[in-house]
C-alpha cells in the first residue's frame, strides 16, 4: 500500500490531498532542501533558539531525528500536529515548529534513542 501510495504521489497526483501537501510543503523548502529532499527523502532545519540541527524524513510520526555535526542521529523525536493530516502538511508543521518555536516543542516532543534504522534507505517521495 506504502509503494502504491508513493507511486502514485511520484506521478503527479497534485489534486489529492497527498500530493497537494507535497507541493505545499516544497513550496515552503528552501533550494537546498527540496534538493536534498528529492534525492535523500528528508531535509535539515536549525532550530530557531539553539541553532541544533534537525533531520525530517518522509513520515508522519518519529521521521525527526537531531543530528550531530557530522550528520549521525542523536535524538529521536516525535512530534506532530492533531488530525488526520497528509504527510507533506505534517512535514511541514514539524519544519515551522522547529524554525519558530524548537524549545516549545522539545519541551513536548517524545524523545528516544536513535535504534539505527535509517527512514533514507526508502525511496524519496517526489
Amino acid at each position: 500500500m506504502r509503494a502504491a501510495k508513493a507511486l502514485f504521489i511520484r506521478h503527479g497526483a497534485e489534486r489529492t490531498p497527498e500530493g497537494r501537501g507535497l507541493l505545499l510543503l516544497r513550496h515552503w523548502l528552501s533550494p537546498a532542501q527540496r534538493g536534498q529532499f528529492a534525492e535523500k527523502g528528508y531535509f535539515d532545519v536549525v532550530g530557531g533558539d539553539t541553532g541544533n540541527r534537525y533531520r525530517i524524513y518522509a513520515g508522519a510520526a518519529t521521521n525527526v531525528c537531531e543530528i550531530d555535526e557530522n550528520g549521525r542521529p542523536k535524538t529521536d523525536l516525535c512530534f506532530l500536529p492533531r488530525g488526520d493530516l497528509p504527510i507533506g502538511d505534517v512535514m511541514l508543521a514539524q519544519k515551522i515548529a522547529l524554525e519558530t518555536c524548537e524549545g516549545s516543542v522539545l519541551a513536548v516532543a517524545r524523545k528516544f534513542t536513535p535504534s539505527g534504522f535509517l527512514f533514507s534507505r526508502s525511496r524519496p517521495l517526489r
